[in-house]
């Protein structure tokens, strides 16, 4: 048997991959032996432009061109970078598999409705943090693209030369950078900045992140919150309190005062950012300072964050809150990508058949919807819904 994977346009406003490269469609696609493909995949029209893939490039792999009426009808697994409109879902066909960056407890109508048609839905965000699930590991690969950006961005953004120069005019100092949250995108940013010669403080609220900053040749800003656990037993920073957090930006805000430039990253999951630069920190900053907020999408860490946009405050300090900063890259972000998606189809169909196994411990978490059910216990709850009880867990 063979699995129709269909590979849809994206059509978010600035958005620029592609869910899949020709090289992973290609691999997913080699007949084995004399039978038939494992996968067969359906391109919708031009859904590779942004990347700089023609659709001739699909073709030479053995990919059908199709129009999108055609590819969410026929699919049987339909793979997006960002949630489509619940709309599309309804040309699926019951029983077939929506995969892709769902941000399930935000689209809630995404979700009813890929309960209401049948649809079994899998969201990368959701996959568990362990060995097995590195391979498919999407946000991390999208984090590590972000940091990057964050880091090039920044420089293009600072009014001074991230390194240190001797010049003819005198010596240049280098510009100091300050990276807060040292998850995969601030660990990413730290090593950007530092190899354009930014001399580079980072900042986590979890102390293993220490011995990974200084790896990179940074310096660690160590600041003692009185709660002291900081960290989940997945590895993810916890949320504070409000009183930890006032504590952490009045222990922050010599450093903030004295930056360049400022990179934030900290975000604990399903919960909205935690607010690290307040307005009166953002006063203290020397003009041409900037802040580049990479937590803008879920309310920002800074005060004067607005998604979306780039503002320059009273005193001089630009603050840029980009939303979808991997899409800056959109070749080795979609190469990426699509090497944690082929990973993922070839646990869920390993014989050219779907085979959806819920006690796995790599593919049930990251299952939100099947069998006509809402499951994800985080979901559940952004939609007010109740939890699950274990006799109700569909197989």
């Amino acid at each position: 048997m063979t699995v129709v994977v269909g590979i849809p346009l994206e059509v978010r406003p600035g958005e620029t991959r592609v869910a899949m490269l020709p090289d992973s469609v290609a691999k997913l696609a080699a007949t084995k032996g004399d039978g038939d493909p494992p996968f067969r995949f359906l391109i919708e029209r031009s859904a590779g432009r942004g990347a700089h893939v023609a659709d001739s490039a699909y073709d030479i792999v053995g990919a059908e061109i199709v129009e999108a009426d055609m590819l969410w009808s026929r699919a049987d697994v339909v793979v997006t970078v960002n949630p489509p409109e619940p709309g599309l879902v309804g040309h699926m066909q019951p029983g077939s598999t929506l995969v892709g960056m769902l941000r399930s407890t935000e689209n809630h109508d995404l979700m009813r409705k890929c309960a209401e048609q049948g649809i079994s839905a899998f969201a990368f965000e959701a996959a568990p943090r362990i060995t097995r699930a590195q391979k498919i590991d999407a946000l991390s690969s999208m984090s590590t693209v972000a940091g990057y950006r964050a880091g090039i961005v920044a420089a293009e953004m600072c009014p001074k030369f991230f390194p240190m120069m001797m010049t003819a005019a005198g010596t240049i100092t280098p510009a100091r950078v300050l990276v807060i949250g040292a998850g995969v995108a601030g660990l990413q940013a730290i090593a950007t900045t530092r190899r354009l010669g930014a001399v580079v403080e980072g900042y986590d609220i979890r102390p293993a992140a220490k011995e990974q900053v200084l790896s990179l040749g940074a310096r660690f800003v160590e600041i003692a919150l009185p709660s002291g656990d900081t960290e989940t037993a997945g590895g993810y920073a916890k949320a504070l309190s409000e009183d930890d957090q006032r504590r952490q930006r009045e222990l922050l805000a010599e450093h903030v005062a004295g930056s360049d430039v400022i990179i934030t990253t900290a975000l604990a999951p399903g919960k909205a950012a935690p607010r690290l630069i307040d307005e009166t920190n953002v006063g203290r900053m020397r003009p041409g300072a900037v802040i580049v907020d990479l937590a803008a999408e879920a309310g920002g860490n800074c005060a004067l964050t607005q998604p979306g946009e780039t503002i320059t405050t009273d005193n001089g300090v630009t603050i840029a809150g980009p939303t979808n900063l991997p899409a800056g890259a959109p070749v080795h972000a979609s190469q990426m990508y699509g090497r944690n998606v082929a990973e993922l189809l070839k646990e869920l169909a390993p014989s050219g058949e779907m085979v959806i196994n819920l006690e796995d411990d790599m593919i049930g978490p990251m299952c939100i919807v099947h069998g006509g059910e809402i499951r994800h216990a985080p979901t559940r709850e952004a939609m007010g819904l109740a939890a699950l009880q274990p006799t109700e867990s569909p197989s």
